[in-house]
């Protein structure tokens, strides 16, 4: 645009042509020969110097109307105006400036915002800027949106002619409006850059968009099982939770919140929807895979917490949290997906319309506490793969993991990395470095005793009695009659030392180890083999 201003030629405003605004410029020559120009500034000015009043005021008609000052006769000249002066005139001619409206006018000008193709660049971002110069001296807008070429799927311009594109209203129905327009919005043609729109890519972001269905039907699946309600004013429990987990998210909730925000008040589109998906990224395989266990209605027991009951106020907080969270995603998520946002905020609130709130206040973001479950999830991931290299399943429980790291890490979150490792211990040595974020390493005690071995092969036990829950269709809440039968020594050993664990954790009344009757699903654990049998419980 600079560019285009310093190399910007004499803009002559008339054009030989027929169709298009007739210049209101007449011109008389008088008795001594001295031409005389007459400029009509208004279609009533016009009729009182003729006398003549048209329903159309293009050519031919305007070129017929003449009329007589001071005994010189005007005649039109035959110019129109450039179609662009038209358009440079649009932010005053829309209201019918000056003669209407001046109050209105002055109010909204300069604009706030444009937004339109690369292409009017040298085109109608500049003719709006020299028209409102010359006859305001101010710009015509303050910020612009400039969009660039959308190619199609061969990479080539998106033509009619080439074929190379899938019909939108195709799109909009496999996949989904939302999800084509927040491809589009966090593109780089809304950066001014060229984009190739590809089916595949549409259909990414509608399953990361699915993963907010999916948080829904999680949350409500046990909200109906609890018979737990939300209160009517949705206020953010931030200051009433003490699980770091439900801290952190609510911390990401409004980090995200005030991100987007900052962004949209640049009139960044690509950078206001970044934290969006990462923010639900975070919700889903983070904070609700986290919680998970929290929102069982039943007293359970684990393999970590030796069979103690969990508490029920932090089950309520749960609840809040996410509820809480989803609704704030409704809000934030709306102008990028206005359908998706209007569904999930009616079904979870009741409200009219989420269109019809004030963009969300954020509200108290912990810095710290995001750096530090940043630098546990790093860790974890270090230690994760650390198994994977030696081929050890996540399942198999090990002894303990060592950590070296640069700050403070409290329980809570020690236990975190425990459960996602699963390990029996975690033990911390503190680095004396700043960068809480990035600093710190983690090396697992990989020897597997016989008591271990036992305890991982009752995880693999539970994963296939889930599994066959599963496949029977059984509601999250079901209790069951179980039956586990093996021949290997080993195996039965590890079942007799769990049975109470596998019991809780399958939602079983009890553990039968008796010869199976009846129809069997065989298992292999460790390849050892396993018959498995259940029954819904009365």
């Amino acid at each position: 645009f600079q560019k285009t201003v310093e190399s910007a030629p004499d803009w002559n405003l008339s054009r030989d042509r027929f169709w298009a605004t007739a210049m209101p410029v007449w011109k008389g020559v008088d008795s001594d020969g001295n031409e005389h120009t007459k400029v009509v500034g208004s279609y009533e000015e016009l009729k009182e110097l003729s006398g003549v009043e048209l329903e159309d005021y293009h050519r031919p008609w305007i070129d017929e109307v003449t009329f007589e000052i001071d005994g010189v006769k005007y005649e039109r000249i035959d110019k129109v105006l450039d179609c662009w002066f038209e358009s440079g005139s649009m932010p005053f001619a829309q209201f019918h400036y000056p003669f209407e409206n001046k109050e209105k006018f002055e109010a909204s000008f300069p604009g706030d915002f444009i937004a339109e193709y690369v292409g009017q660049v040298r085109a109608w971002f500049y003719y709006l800027h020299a028209v409102s110069v010359g006859l305001f001296d101010k710009k015509s807008f303050s910020n612009s949106v400039v969009t660039g070429t959308l190619a199609g799927n061969d990479g080539r311009k998106m033509s009619k002619s080439f074929n190379n594109y899938t019909d939108p209203n195709e799109l909009m129905d496999t996949y989904s409006a939302d999800a084509l327009r927040f491809l589009l919005l966090s593109s780089p043609v809304l950066a001014g850059e060229d984009f190739a729109l590809i089916e595949k890519d549409v259909g990414d972001v509608q399953r990361k968009l699915n993963m907010i269905w999916n948080m829904y039907d999680f949350f409500t699946m046990y909200a109906e099982v609890d018979g737990w309600e939300w209160k009517e004013d949705v206020s953010d429990p931030s200051g009433d939770v003490n699980n770091p987990l439900d801290r952190w998210i609510l911390s990401r909730v409004h980090q995200t919140n005030k991100k987007v925000d900052e962004e949209m008040q640049r009139y960044d589109l690509p950078s206001a929807t970044k934290p969006l998906l990462e923010l639900v990224e975070d919700m889903s395989n983070w904070y609700v895979r986290r919680s998970r266990k929290r929102f069982w209605r039943k007293v359970r027991h684990s393999f970590s917490d030796g069979g103690k009951s969990e508490d029920d106020s932090d089950k309520n907080d749960a609840y809040r949290t996410l509820h809480y969270s989803l609704v704030q995603v409704a809000k934030i998520f709306a102008p990028f997906t206005p359908f998706l946002s209007e569904e999930l905020y009616r079904k979870l609130t009741g409200g009219e319309s989420v269109h019809l709130l004030d963009w969300p206040k954020p509200g108290e973001v912990d810095d710290e506490l995001i750096k530090r479950m940043s630098a546990v999830r790093s860790l974890i991931r270090q230690g994760l793969e650390s198994r994977a290299s030696s081929g050890i399943k996540v399942r198999q429980p090990l002894g303990s993991a060592s950590i070296s790291f640069s700050g403070a890490l409290e329980k809570s979150l020690l236990d975190i990395i425990a459960e996602e490792l699963n390990v029996k211990e975690v033990k911390l040595a503190v680095e004396d470095k700043k960068d809480v974020a990035t600093e710190g390493s983690i090396s697992i005690d990989k020897d597997i005793t016989p008591e271990l071995l036992r305890e991982g092969m009752a995880r693999e036990v539970i994963r296939h009695v889930q599994k066959l829950r599963k496949s029977e269709d059984l509601n999250v809440d079901d209790r069951i009659k179980l039956w586990l039968y093996t021949k290997d020594e080993e195996l039965k050993k590890a079942v007799d030392e769990h049975g109470e664990v596998i019991a809780t954790e399958t939602l079983a009344r009890k553990v039968e180890t008796t010869d199976i009757e009846g129809d069997i699903t065989l298992a292999s654990v460790d390849d050892r083999e396993l018959e498995v049998r259940i029954e819904l419980a009365s």
